[in-house]
C-alpha cells in the first residue's frame, strides 16, 4: 500500500501542476481579451470623436447664403456701356423651378433676396418678378425682398398688385443730366430717365416700399455733384459703385461691352466720395469692396466666382444643392460685412414715415 502511494503521488503532482498552469493561462488570456475589447472601444470612440470634430469644422466652413443676388434674366432694354452682367443668353428658368431654387436657399439660411438682371421688369412685363417677390415674402417668409431696376418698365399697377410684398426697390441712376445718361446708355428712346425716377419715388412713398438709388461712378459722371438731388429724393441708401471691369462681360474679346473708357482711378473715386461726404445715406463701394463680396446667382441658379476678374460659374443649386454650389462662389464674407452688406433691410424694421 505504501509503495502504491509513492508511485501515484508524482502523477498526482504532475496533474496538479498542469491544472494550475491552465488556470493561470486562462486568467491571463481573459484579461488580455478584456483589455483588447476596451482598447477597440476606445479606438472606435476616438475615431468617432475625430470624425465628429472634422464634420463640425467642415460645417463651420460652409458659407451661409444670408444675402443673395439672383440675376434671373440677362435681357435689358438699356445699353449701359459699363454693364457687367450683359445679355449673353435669353434664358429664364420656369417659375416653379425658380421657386424650388429659392426654397433651397431659404432652407440653407437665406434672409434676403435681391432680384436683378438685366432688367427684371422686362420679362412678362414684371409679372414673373412679382410672383417671385410674393412667393419669397408670403411662402418663404423672408425678412427682406428687394429689386434693382432701371425703372423704365415699372407701372403703378405693379405696386398695387405686389407692393405689399416688396421691402426695397433700388433704381439705377448715374446722373441728373439727361445728356450724360444718353452718353452712358442709361436711356431708351425719348423717355426721360430722371422724370421716371421721381415718379417711382412717389409710388414707393404711396405704396410703402423703401426707396434706394444705385449709381455707377465712371468717367462721364465722376466730376458731377449729385448732393442736391439725392437729398431731395431722400433714399434709404445711396449705393455708389466704382466702375468695375469683368472679363467676358464688359472687357475682353468675348465681351458684349467695352467699358475701358468708363474706368476711373481710385483717386478719382475717392474725390467723388469726398464731394458727397455730407450725404448721410451714401454707401460707397470701391472695386476692392465690390468684387468678391456679393453672392451672385445667374439665370441658371449657378453661383458666380469673380476672384479671377471674370465670372466662373458653379454647378446649379438645382442639380447639386446649395452647400456644394456655394463652395465655388468665391464669396468673401468678411468683405461683405466690412462694406455694410448686413443692415436693417426689412421695411417693417426701418420705421419709415410713409
Amino acid at each position: 500500500m505504501l509503495l502504491s502511494s509513492l508511485i501515484v503521488s508524482p502523477r498526482f503532482i504532475l496533474e496538479l501542476c498542469i491544472s494550475t498552469i491552465n488556470c493561470i493561462f486562462s486568467s491571463v488570456f481573459s484579461k488580455v481579451c478584456s483589455w483588447s475589447r476596451g482598447a477597440c472601444r476606445a479606438t472606435k470612440s476616438l475615431v468617432s470623436d475625430a470624425n465628429s470634430q472634422s464634420e463640425q469644422r467642415t460645417d463651420e466652413n460652409v458659407t451661409t447664403p444670408t444675402s443673395v443676388n439672383y440675376h434671373f434674366t440677362r435681357k435689358c432694354n438699356y445699353k449701359c456701356g459699363f454693364c457687367f452682367h450683359t445679355a449673353k443668353t435669353s434664358f429664364v428658368l420656369p417659375l416653379e423651378e425658380a421657386k424650388r431654387g429659392l426654397k433651397l436657399l431659404k432652407e440653407a439660411g437665406m434672409e434676403k433676396i435681391n432680384f436683378s438682371g438685366g432688367e427684371p421688369f422686362l420679362h412678362e412685363k414684371g409679372d414673373f418678378l412679382g410672383k417671385m417677390v410674393q412667393y419669397c415674402k408670403i411662402d418663404l417668409q423672408l425678412p427682406s425682398v428687394s429689386i434693382v431696376s432701371n425703372g423704365s418698365m415699372i407701372k403703378e399697377t405693379w405696386f398695387q398688385k405686389y407692393g405689399d410684398f416688396l421691402d426695397i426697390l433700388a433704381i439705377s441712376c448715374d446722373s441728373f443730366d439727361e445728356e450724360t445718361n444718353q452718353m452712358i446708355g442709361r436711356s431708351q428712346g425719348r423717355k426721360s430717365h430722371i422724370e421716371n425716377l421721381y415718379k417711382i419715388r412717389s409710388w414707393c412713398q404711396q405704396y410703402k416700399v423703401a426707396f434706394k438709388i444705385n449709381s455707377v461712378i465712371n468717367s462721364f459722371n465722376v466730376h458731377e455733384d449729385l448732393t442736391e438731388q439725392i437729398n431731395q429724393l431722400n433714399p434709404v441708401r445711396w449705393k455708389v459703385f466704382q466702375c468695375l471691369l469683368i472679363d467676358g462681360e464688359n472687357a475682353g474679346e468675348t465681351a458684349l461691352r467695352e467699358a475701358e473708357k468708363f474706368v476711373i482711378s481710385d483717386l478719382q473715386f475717392q474725390e467723388f466720395l469726398d464731394r458727397h461726404s455730407a450725404v448721410s445715406c451714401l454707401v460707397p463701394e470701391s472695386n476692392e469692396k465690390m468684387r468678391n463680396s456679393y453672392l451672385i446667382l445667374d439665370e441658371y441658379m449657378r453661383f458666380l466666382d469673380c476672384r479671377e476678374g471674370r465670372k466662373d460659374p458653379s454647378r446649379s443649386i438645382l442639380d447639386v444643392g446649395v452647400k456644394d454650389a456655394i463652395s465655388f462662389s468665391g464669396f468673401d464674407e468678411k468683405m461683405f460685412l466690412k462694406r455694410g452688406g448686413k443692415y436693417v433691410w426689412s421695411k417693417a424694421d426701418m420705421k419709415l414715415e410713409w
